[in-house]
């Protein structure tokens, strides 16, 4: 593994150590006791630091192993995903082995609670949890990259301006991928880089490709390389998303200007709003490993958004949304009824509905006007694209 050593997460070695550093760090522990008691963070931050480093010691300071950590840290996972959401749901478990590696290529809505949410419903059932993918420009906070590291997670290298540096880095990370599954370690990592803002879930073909690079050099074909990564598409599906005003912003930005800068410490301030705001009903699907894979990285990224749209699980708030498109000129889509052939996994009662419509209009109303109709897109967009799904003939889903 040493040539992984720049990218991969911390082994059951290296463990112990880390959670050493981060009890000795100041800014984790501020981070933690905010987290914890906000008013006492505020008034005595010193005495609340004492405080939450004896409590870390005591409940996490003598692990010694990975595992062994997340199984300790599986309660307050649960206790956090059941405060900010009204039910998760699953579907697809029974398509996957419990003795065999997965990649699990997943739409991006949140930076956080997406592979979270995953893991969470893997080991709530029996399955290990997965290696994550992060990308570089996280792990600019140090207490943030020493989190992940201990939490499985790995690096995708993006602030790299090279073409050959670039080359080298996807090479590793394509080795490291596939090094993972044959040595039976799952992989959770993200259909594109970055979060889908419009609600557009995309597979990026080059991503498909970088899976691909480091098996080419052994002459193995690019289908057969792709089946031995036992690829899962997963569609997650939150019923509101705590982000959605700043997306909506982002998208207006890039659009009037050409372009967004992000703020200093914005990475941050998502990733806490992501796991702490409501989501309301979050609904995972995990589609079937992927052993017929085609015979181009763009036709497989083709496959599996089809797999992702089709398997999408619809809220009320999504339904709502397609529904009041057109109320706003600069929308891109005309309104119309949502197909029967979309399946929406439940029957929506016309009190879920009102619901919905009353919850939506508050969030559009609270937005401002230049924003509104890019926070309406990315709740309705999810019902164009399974429209288009369900149209597609049954042999190509």
């Amino acid at each position: 593994m040493q040539e992984f050593d720049a990218i991969r997460p911390y082994s059951d070695e290296e463990t112990g150590p880390a959670i050493q550093r981060l009890i000795n760090d100041s800014g984790f522990l501020d981070m933690i006791g905010r987290f914890k008691a906000p008013t006492f963070a505020r008034w005595a931050p010193a005495v609340l630091r004492v405080f939450t480093r004896r409590w870390l010691a005591g409940h996490f300071g003598h692990f010694r192993r990975v595992d062994d950590l997340q199984a300790a840290l599986a309660k307050y996972v649960d206790e956090l995903v059941h405060s900010t959401t009204s039910r998760v749901t699953v579907s697809g478990l029974d398509n996957l082995s419990k003795t065999t590696a997965h990649l699990f290529i997943s739409n991006h809505r949140d930076i956080v609670f997406d592979p979270m949410v995953v893991n969470y419903l893997l080991y709530k059932n029996g399955f290990h949890t997965t290696r994550i993918a992060i990308g570089d420009n996280l792990l600019s906070n140090r207490v943030f990259a020493e989190m992940m590291r201990l939490n499985k997670s790995f690096v995708v290298r993006r602030s790299i301006s090279s073409p050959r540096e670039m080359r080298d880095a996807y090479l590793t990370l394509s080795g490291f991928i596939n090094h993972s599954i044959d040595t039976n370690h799952s992989i959770w990592i993200a259909q594109r880089e970055g979060r889908a803002k419009d609600g557009l879930d995309l597979t990026d073909p080059a991503i498909i490709k970088m899976f691909y690079m480091s098996r080419k050099k052994s002459g193995l074909g690019f289908a057969e390389a792709m089946n031995r990564l036992h690829m899962v598409p997963v569609s997650i599906a939150y019923e509101y998303d705590p982000c959605d005003a700043d997306k909506a912003r982002t998208l207006e930005i890039q659009a009037r200007t050409g372009s967004y800068t992000k703020a200093e410490g914005e990475d941050t301030d998502q990733i806490m709003k992501g796991l702490t705001g409501y989501k309301g009903h979050v609904h995972v699907h995990f589609g079937s490993p992927i052993h017929d894979a085609p015979d181009t990285p763009k036709e497989l990224a083709a496959r599996i958004d089809r797999e992702m749209h089709a398997n999408y699980h619809l809220h009320p708030s999504n339904l709502v949304a397609y529904q009041k498109r057109g109320i706003h000129p600069q929308t891109h889509d005309t309104p119309g009824t949502v197909s029967e052939e979309v399946v929406t996994a439940e029957a929506w009662s016309p009190a879920d509905l009102e619901a919905a419509e009353a919850e939506m209009e508050r969030r559009i109303e609270a937005a401002a006007p230049a924003i509104q109709p890019y926070l309406l897109d990315m709740y309705a967009n999810p019902v164009s694209k399974a429209l288009v799904a369900a149209s597609e003939p049954a042999e190509s889903v």
